[in-house]
């Protein structure tokens, strides 16, 4: 762990691993050319979650990037995600550029620049790929949020995410067997699945916290004025089923209708959301909060 301008760097252990056994075996210089391109992609990621004021707790180096841990899980605007997940990937076209130019100009030694090229694109390619929390995967429940509601947006991302890691997993087995040794490859898709089936059993409590910065978000929208984004239930729907509907770019009315699908009903989402936090049961009717 490493304290560096305020904000701390803590290295998992499995960069840590691949560090001393590169330095052991050696390859010493490619492993500080590797923590460097990491280093300067997690730093794109940085500096673009600071200028949104984001609140970032720490940064933790993994081989192939990084993962940004923040207070704004769920709550930031959904364009704000989708710069900063991008921020990490485009470090490596200016370091490409550059490593392309010292070549150009002969500039130290050619065989370097080409490694340097080659583990810039490695692992620039390797974090859009779609699985959380890759930056692809991120870029992915970005998007995919504004098409679905919030809850089946990260249930949807997180069993992608295990589904592709099982493949990365297989496609390692599958090289081990035709006699190569991508010892790599297979511990970082174990990571991957390993990381996804601990998010997948947090869901509940991702999605409680974006319930929780619901309120702060929905000030911004309402202050410049929006859209509503209706959702229609009749009054024995509960509050839980009716949270799941929720959209992360939406600011949403309740409509409660009866069975002749006469309107008894408006609520606005705050005061479904506020019943729900002050401690009414999952369980509870929505019909609790006008009867």
């Amino acid at each position: 762990m490493i304290k560096w301008a305020g904000t701390t760097f803590r290295f998992h252990p499995l960069f840590t691993l691949i560090m001393i056994g590169s330095a052991i075996t050696g390859y010493f210089l490619e492993a500080v050319t590797l923590f460097g391109i990491v280093l300067i992609h997690e730093l794109g990621h940085l500096a673009a979650a600071n200028g949104f004021g984001w609140r970032v707790r720490e940064v933790q180096l993994l081989p192939f990037g990084g993962v940004l841990i923040v207070d704004e899980l769920g709550t930031a605007p959904t364009r704000e995600e989708l710069i900063v997940s991008l921020a990490g990937p485009l470090q490596h076209v200016w370091m490409i550029l550059v490593a392309l130019f010292m070549k150009w100009v002969d500039v130290g030694a050619s065989s370097w620049w080409d490694y340097f090229i080659e583990a810039n694109l490695m692992i620039g390619l390797f974090n859009l790929i779609p699985v959380m929390p890759l930056d692809g995967g991120k870029v992915m429940q970005s998007l995919l949020g504004y098409l679905l509601s919030y809850h089946n947006t990260i249930l949807y991302t997180t069993w992608i995410s295990m589904i592709l890691s099982l493949a990365i997993i297989v496609i390692a087995i599958i090289q081990l067997i035709n006699g190569h040794l991508p010892l790599n490859i297979l511990a970082i898709g174990i990571f991957l699945l390993v990381s996804n089936w601990y998010a997948y059993r947090q869901l509940p409590y991702h999605f409680f916290r974006f319930l929780i910065g619901r309120g702060n978000r929905m000030s911004q929208l309402l202050s410049r004025g929006t859209l509503a984004q209706p959702i229609v239930i009749t009054k024995h729907r509960t509050m839980a089923e009716t949270l799941k509907l929720f959209m992360r770019e939406k600011y949403h009315l309740i409509y409660i209708v009866g069975e002749t699908g006469r309107i008894q009903a408006v609520l606005p989402e705050q005061q479904l959301v506020s019943g729900y936090l002050d401690g009414k049961k999952p369980g509870s009717a929505v019909s609790d909060l006008f009867m």
